[in-house]
């Protein structure tokens, strides 16, 4: 038996002004100061893992956590053949986040949301009498309600309506877990505001998105993976992004590598992509702005609606705040792609085919970039390659087991009065 008593030892460094503080239980922003990615510093400098039988808690050095939960899986990183083959490179590495049993990949929603979810949950505190408010454009709020439900967490999850197919479940969930959804036509950005409004409510607490250090440092756990299994930090890095924190905490991760000592001295080049035509990174940094370009709401929504990625689709990531992507991909001389949704269908097949598993769309865009570096001949011959494929196996779960789907308790428009709001959720909401 585990012990699930883990307290890890860390501070938070503002990356404005460098200043050190102590978590004082959920500190999303430094007070007093310019906006910025406050960022864990680990008492614990050299990462010591676990067995596997810890999950991703075999991380628990470098994570920002409490207690363990149960349930989780660590992703799973290993040398490919097939699909190195096909693109004839040397040292191709995939950490592999889903449903892969095969690999000790076991990820019950198919997707590294399942990293986030296990940190930031570990890092909240149990009975607090408050309920975690997620806002999600699919993975993260299946990710969250599956871990939440586990472990009696209580979650109200903010989803626009037009991803809500992508909310099934292996086992019906608890009902400390429940739903809203912005209407039909929304996306991403409805769902964000509609959960900020749910904060302003006596009781609810936000996630914290980006800002939540837990977020960043469960997410890194996929270069860990990487790092540890190879023995040295990659030397080029692919991912598809929707806010980029997967990219940041990438880079992040990096860093505390490099500080190790261990596993050498380079920062890994971030390849990023995003799914054409929704492309606000790729554009803003395609011109080397810090700031995100113009980009009207029936513009973005249509260019949504065309994406298979959908969960590539946050309008406003943290790109251009302090300790941001622009500073992760100005740091390391990373790049953006674009990505057709015909070129991600191709790259699935033939990821498939090779390595034998069904992709996420997100997962098959960086595959498609890295099918891009391949054939242009942008690689090394000898270069360390990591793919993080952020989801995968979702058809063969569906295949082996029931699926159970989780309806809204209410549908609301994100423009609603927070006192008609309050009405509503205390409608819906399980008695305390």
């Amino acid at each position: 038996m585990i012990d699930s008593a883990i307290q890890t030892l860390y501070k938070l460094r503002s990356p404005v002004t460098g200043r050190i503080y102590n978590d004082t239980g959920w500190l999303l922003e430094a007070p007093g100061e310019k906006p910025g990615l406050l960022r864990s510093v680990y008492a614990q400098t050299q990462l010591n893992t676990r067995p596997d039988s810890y999950g991703i808690y075999r991380f628990a050095d470098w994570l920002p956590v409490k207690r363990m939960l149960n349930g989780s899986s660590a992703p799973v990183t290993y040398k490919s053949d097939k699909l190195a083959l096909a693109l004839h490179l040397e040292n191709l590495y995939i950490t592999f986040s889903g449903y892969w049993p095969e690999k000790g990949a076991r990820m019950r929603t198919c997707s590294f949301k399942e990293t986030e979810a296990y940190s930031v949950c570990a890092r909240f505190e149990p009975g607090s009498g408050k309920t975690l408010v997620i806002a999600s454009a699919g993975n993260t709020a299946r990710a969250f309600a599956r871990v939440c439900s586990d472990n009696h967490i209580p979650l109200l999850l903010c989803v626009p309506y037009d991803v809500i197919d992508s909310l099934w479940f292996d086992e019906p969930v608890n009902d400390c877990v429940r739903l809203v959804c912005t209407p039909a036509g929304s996306d991403y950005f409805d769902a964000i505001h509609l959960s900020n409004l749910v904060c302003q409510i006596d009781g609810f607490i936000p996630e914290g998105g980006a800002k939540n250090i837990a977020r960043r440092d469960g997410m890194g756990t996929t270069v860990l993976s990487a790092a540890t299994f190879i023995g040295k930090i990659p030397d080029y890095y692919f991912q598809a992004v929707g806010s980029g924190t997967g990219a940041i905490a990438a880079w992040e991760a990096n860093l505390r590598l490099i500080s190790d000592s261990r596993f050498g001295e380079h920062k890994m080049k971030l390849i990023l992509s995003q799914n054409s035509p929704f492309l606000p990174i790729y554009n803003a940094w395609q011109v080397a702005s810090r700031d995100m370009l113009p980009l009207g709401d029936d513009v973005a929504r249509d260019q949504v609606r065309q994406i298979k990625a959908k969960v590539l689709s946050n309008r406003k990531p943290p790109y251009g705040i302090t300790g941001g992507l622009f500073d992760a991909m100005s740091d390391c001389s990373g790049k953006m792609m674009r990505v057709s949704n015909g070129e991600l269908e191709k790259a699935a097949q033939l990821f498939l085919d090779t390595e034998g598993i069904d992709l996420h769309p997100a997962a098959a865009v960086a595959t498609a970039s890295l099918m891009h570096y391949a054939e242009q001949k942008l690689l090394s011959p000898d270069a360390i390659i990591m793919l993080n494929i952020t989801g995968g196996g979702e058809e063969r779960l569906k295949k082996e087991k029931s699926v159970f789907p989780l309806k809204p308790g209410a549908m609301i428009d994100s423009d609603t009065s927070v006192d008609h709001l309050s009405l509503v959720l205390k409608s819906i909401l399980p008695a305390s």
